[in-house]
C-alpha cells in the first residue's frame, strides 16, 4: 500500500464529510497532522467501511511506529516505574502505547473527544489514535446527554493497543485549589472506572492522572487521591501477586 496515497484518500474523505477544502500537503508527517486535525473536528455520523479500512491501516502503522508497550515490559523497566503496591505500577509515558485491557480517558462532559485540532490533551490523543469510530460510539452511547463529574462509561479501543477505553469526567478547578467535594469527585472517577473494569471482567487498567491538565487539579494532591482510592477499593484485598488477578491491575501513567 502506498502510504502517502492512502493518507491523501483519508484526507479527501474527511474534507468531503465536513464540507471543507484545503490544499493537501506533500510529506508524510504533514499529511498525518492534517488527517488528525480533520478527525478532531469530525461530526459523528455513519462511517463508510472503505474509509475505515483506509483509516485503520494508517493508524495501525502509526501505532507500530510509536511502539506498543506490553504490561510485562512496564513491570521489567525499573528506570521508568516504581512498584508502589502488589496490585499496581506507576509508569510515565504515552498511554496510547499501552497494551492493557483498558486505558482511562480524562474526558469532558460532552464525552465526544476534544474538538480542538491537534490539541495535545489526553482526550485528543486517545481519540486521534483510536480513530473516528470512537467518537461515533461515544455519541451513540451519550445520545446528547452530558456525563456527570465522577461518572464513567466504557467503549471499544479500536486502533489502540488497549482493548477498551473508559471515559470519565473529573472536576474542574479554575483557581487550582480543590474543595473537599471536588476531591471526592476525583476519587469517584477512579472508583467508577474500577467498577466498570470489574463489571466487564477486565484484568488490567491504565489510569491517566485525571483532572490535572486543563482542568487544573494540583498534580500532587491528584496523585495522592488516585493512589489512596485504588489502594482502598473494596475488593483490593482479593488481589493476588502477578499480572493477572480477579481485580483489574491499575497502571497509573
Amino acid at each position: 500500500m502506498d502510504r502517502l496515497e492512502n493518507l491523501k484518500n483519508i484526507i479527501m474523505y474527511l474534507m468531503a464529510d465536513e464540507h471543507v477544502s484545503h490544499q493537501i500537503p506533500s510529506t508524510l508527517e504533514e499529511r498525518q497532522r492534517m488527517m488528525r486535525a480533520l478527525m478532531n473536528v469530525w461530526e459523528p455520523r455513519p462511517i463508510s467501511e472503505d474509509f475505515l479500512k483506509m483509516q485503520d491501516a494508517e493508524l495501525q502503522m502509526q501505532r507500530e511506529d510509536k511502539g506498543v508497550v506490553e504490561l510485562e515490559e512496564v513491570a521489567a523497566a525499573n528506570s521508568s516505574f516504581f512498584i508502589l503496591h502488589s496490585s499496581f505500577l506507576l509508569w510515565q509515558g504515552d498511554i496510547t502505547r499501552l497494551k492493557v485491557d483498558a486505558i482511562v480517558n480524562a474526558a469532558n462532559a460532552q464525552a465526544l473527544g476534544c474538538w480542538a485540532p491537534l490539541h495535545n490533551c489526553i482526550d485528543n490523543c486517545i481519540h486521534s489514535a483510536a480513530g473516528i469510530q470512537l467518537r461515533k460510539e461515544c455519541a451513540d452511547k451519550m445520545q446528547g446527554r452530558l456525563l456527570a463529574t465522577g461518572d464513567a462509561f466504557i467503549t471499544q479501543g479500536y486502533n489502540l493497543p488497549a482493548r477498551h477505553v473508559i471515559h470519565t469526567v473529573g472536576p474542574i478547578i479554575p483557581d487550582g485549589i480543590p474543595t473537599k467535594e471536588q476531591e471526592e469527585q476525583l476519587a469517584a472517577c477512579y472508583r467508577s472506572c474500577l467498577d466498570l473494569a470489574e463489571k466487564n471482567g477486565l484484568e488490567s487498567i491504565a489510569f491517566c492522572c485525571i483532572s490535572t491538565g486543563v482542568f487544573h487539579f494540583p498534580n500532587q494532591r491528584a496523585a495522592e487521591i488516585a493512589i489512596e482510592t485504588v489502594k482502598s477499593y473494596p475488593r483490593h484485598s482479593l488481589v493476588k501477586n502477578g499480572l493477572k488477578s480477579r481485580l483489574p491491575k491499575p497502571t497509573i501513567s
